[in-house]
């Protein structure tokens, strides 16, 4: 996911405040891992019980969507499970049980039947939304027909339901001549606590598939369309109180949720306030004061904060050197670039170091890539096919070959795109700006908002086309924990859309989609992963990937915050479990 990779006002004790938080902690007794470096990776930090206080994240731009079905950023899906609760969720804990999925609104993982073309999930009876009604798996239901299925309303997020499940034509609930917009097939709801997925061929990773913000429940009575994400439905313990799009927003206790019925959430802060569109150095000053508690985007701190903090004992003793799941990379678009050597010319000329200081050097940054799939990924195989873990500072004499073999010996001329807001990413596409700069190939770097770059710029190929963006800095972590889960969306050429496109690469190989499909129904562990492993080959062989770094995040925890640990499914903090011993 984007996971890709991927969020100042003072108004006191209410609205979206960033300063000390209002209120004190009751109740409950403090215990578990003293801080020290790195100590979130394996164990969770100050474990409390302790309730009260206000949480106040901050990010950097704003989120591509808070409605749960509209978003693509892992610190999104994170965070989404405060107030909408997917069918299946991962396992709160740290370690390699973070990557285990658990039940979340329904009783147990899916009910296969004997063809794998149908999936059967139960929730229990009784569950309620924030305003006291009841949550049925028509909700659910619902929630899968808005989606992905009325693309012009919601572009953001994968679209895997509408590629698998049984009537793809189907034509979206906005549409939906049904009286109760209940129109698609392959989703049957017999009762009011059973849901049942029809699918067109057997998928083998579907439970992980019903673990996507996509699956938790919006009531079709409810339901505002794009301006849903003002105001959620709540289904979590948390609920929205208020929200701007420019700013921010503010969550209160949900008192409809019911503890006993939800064994991963807690709700031990008060109030949860979000800031938007802080500066990323503003953001750090703040969180290393204590003035802001959380860093919503998860990304980890700037080279300022972070040489502050490696320098220092006591801040480095409430930081986390997190192995994030992440690729940073920079996608080479094949209708922009449409010649195998000129492309072959950047991943050659690249210097591979400046990258990976770019990004916080061999600690904090990450170790430098060479494949698509990071070595956490089920299916990954060691290869490198343009040395750059063995010429790291990019060998130019190939990188001229290659212009000379693409009939271009002098260079080329493109853009590339970077997401503004992001420094870390800026100061990467500089370096590749630096480095083709060597062998001719002349660049502008063109700088857009984190929030709208995979709908509007990036994420749209006419964009990406019309604006010669043949490189695109980018960020991918797995969906789930194998190999399909971090291919499918970037490399899928079925999965290629208008807006809201992950594929920015372009790629359409008919032997890379065929190697998906047989993936995807394969039970067999060993065959999926050799499938993968493929897929990674090729499409290093075309090119289309400018592997930057394997991502690791230097995550600050203020030492105010109980149940710290960094979540392996999304490679951040787990959001879900943090409290505030203090205000």
């Amino acid at each position: 996911m984007k996971r890709k990779n991927l969020i100042g006002l003072a108004l006191g004790c209410v609205g979206l405040s960033l300063v000390a938080a209002c209120g004190g902690s009751t109740g409950g007794s403090t215990t578990g891992a003293q801080p020290a470096y790195s100590a979130g990776n394996t164990g969770v930090v100050n474990a409390s019980d302790k309730t009260g206080g206000t949480l106040n994240y901050g990010m950097t731009s704003a989120p591509d969507s808070t409605d749960p079905g509209n978003t693509y950023y892992a610190y999104n899906w994170n965070f989404t499970r405060l107030y909408a609760r997917p069918l299946l969720t991962f396992k709160s804990a740290p370690g390699a049980a973070g990557l285990e999925l658990a039940p979340d609104l329904a009783t147990g993982k899916g009910q296969v039947s004997a063809d794998g073309l149908s999936w059967t999930y139960h929730i229990p009876a009784g569950l309620k939304y924030e305003d006291g009604s009841a949550i049925s798996t028509k909700d659910v239901k619902y929630a899968v027909e808005r989606s992905n299925y009325a693309r012009d309303v919601f572009p953001n997020g994968p679209e895997y339901f509408a590629q698998y499940l049984a009537d793809p034509t189907y034509a979206g609930p906005y549409k939906d001549t049904a009286p109760d917009k209940m129109g698609l097939t392959s989703i049957d709801t017999p009762d009011a606590t059973t849901i049942v997925f029809h699918l067109q061929k057997p998928f083998a990773d579907f439970d992980y598939l019903v673990s996507s913000p996509q699956t938790a429940p919006v009531p079709a009575a409810k339901d505002t369309g794009a301006q849903y994400q003002s105001h959620p439905l709540s289904s979590g313990p948390y609920k929205f109180t208020d929200f701007n799009p420019n700013t921010g927003f503010k969550m209160v206790k949900n008192t409809n949720w019911d503890p006993k019925t939800d064994a991963n959430d807690k709700q031990l802060a008060d109030n949860i306030n979000v800031t938007f569109n802080l500066q990323a150095a503003d953001l750090d000053a703040r969180l290393l004061s204590g003035d802001l508690d959380v860093d919503l985007d998860g990304t980890g701190v700037q080279t300022a904060a972070r040489a502050k903090i490696l320098a220092s004992t006591s801040l480095k003793n409430n930081a986390d050197d997190a192995l994030s799941g992440f690729l940073w990379y920079g996608a080479i678009d094949t209708q922009v670039i449409t010649n195998l050597d000129c492309r072959k010319a950047i991943e050659y000329a690249v210097d591979k170091t400046v990258q990976q200081s770019a990004y916080g050097g061999p600690e904090a940054g990450g170790d430098i890539a060479s494949t698509v799939m990071p070595p956490s990924v089920l299916g990954y195989q060691k290869f490198d096919n343009y040395e750059a873990t063995t010429q790291v500072h990019g060998d130019l004499d190939k990188a001229k070959a290659s212009l000379t073999a693409c009939g271009q010996p002098n260079g080329f001329t493109f853009n590339i795109s970077a997401r503004g807001d992001r420094p870390k990413e800026v100061a990467a596409a500089t370096g590749i700006q630096q480095a083709l700069a060597k062998v001719g190939i002349k660049t502008d770097i063109l700088q857009y908002p984190a929030k709208t770059y995979g709908t509007s710029f990036a994420g749209s190929p006419t964009f990406m086309k019309q604006h010669n963006i043949g490189l695109a800095m980018y960020g991918w972590a797995a969906d789930w924990p194998d190999g399909f889960g971090f291919l499918s969306q970037i490399a899928d050429g079925r999965a290629i859309k208008d807006a809201g496109n992950a594929n920015l690469e372009m790629l359409n190989d008919p032997q890379v989609n065929s190697l998906l499909d047989q993936a995807a129904a394969s039970t067999d562990a060993t065959a999926r992963n050799g499938f993968y492993a493929q897929i990674d080959k090729i499409m290093m062989d075309q090119a289309t990937i400018l592997p930057e770094v394997y991502a690791k995040s230097l995550l600050y925890r203020s030492p105010k915050l109980t149940n710290v640990y960094v979540t392996e499914a999304y490679g951040m903090y787990d959001y879900t479990q943090i409290g505030k011993s203090s205000s």
